[in-house]
C-alpha cells in the first residue's frame, strides 16, 4: 500500500469532458501541482453522494485558499459516469476522474474485492498529493467514514 513520502505510480485516469474522454497521466495531473485526491467505492452511493462528494462540492473555494491547484475524485467507474455523477453534484470545481479498470487503485494497494456489489472497488480515502509525493493519506476502516472527508483535509492543509 502506498505510503506518505512515496511518489504515485505512473498510472492514467480518464476525464469525460466536452464530449470527450481524455486519459490524463500523472504528470499531466500531479507534476508541480498541490492536489487533493478523494476516492470512493462507488459513484451514485449513498455515503458517496450524501456525504463525501458534497462535503468536498462545498469546501472547494476554502481548499483553493489554501493553495490547491486541483481537488480530484476518483472511482472505479469509467469518464462517462464519473461525468453524470459530477454533474449530479454540481462538482464543477472538482476533477471527476474513472478508473475504468481499477489500475490506478490496484498500484496504490488501496483496492478491495466488494464481490457481487461490484467487484473490485476503491478504499474510502483522501491523501494530499504535492508534486506527485503523497504527503497526507487518510484512509477509512471498512464502512467507516471519518477522516477522508473534506474539513478533515482543510484542516490539515
Amino acid at each position: 500500500m502506498i505510503q506518505q513520502g512515496q511518489s504515485l505510480p505512473q498510472v492514467s485516469l480518464s476525464l469525460r469532458a466536452n464530449g470527450e474522454t481524455k486519459h490524463l497521466s500523472n504528470d499531466e495531473l500531479f507534476k508541480g501541482k498541490k492536489v487533493v485526491l478523494f476516492a470512493v467505492p462507488g459513484a451514485f452511493t449513498p455515503t458517496c453522494s450524501n456525504s463525501h462528494l458534497p462535503g468536498y462540492v462545498a469546501l472547494a473555494d476554502k481548499l483553493q485558499a489554501k493553495g490547491v491547484d486541483s481537488i480530484i475524485c476518483v472511482s472505479v467507474n469509467d469518464a462517462f459516469v464519473m461525468e453524470a455523477w459530477g454533474k449530479s453534484q454540481n462538482a464543477e470545481e472538482l476533477l471527476m476522474l474513472g478508473d475504468g479498470d481499477a489500475s490506478f487503485t490496484k498500484a496504490l494497494g488501496l483496492d478491495k474485492d466488494t464481490g457481487a456489489f461490484g467487484g473490485v472497488r476503491s478504499q474510502r480515502y483522501s491523501m494530499l498529493v504535492v508534486d506527485g509525493v503523497v504527503e497526507k493519506l487518510n484512509l477509512e476502516v471498512a464502512g467507516m467514514f471519518e477522516v477522508s472527508d473534506a474539513q478533515t483535509m482543510l484542516e490539515q492543509l
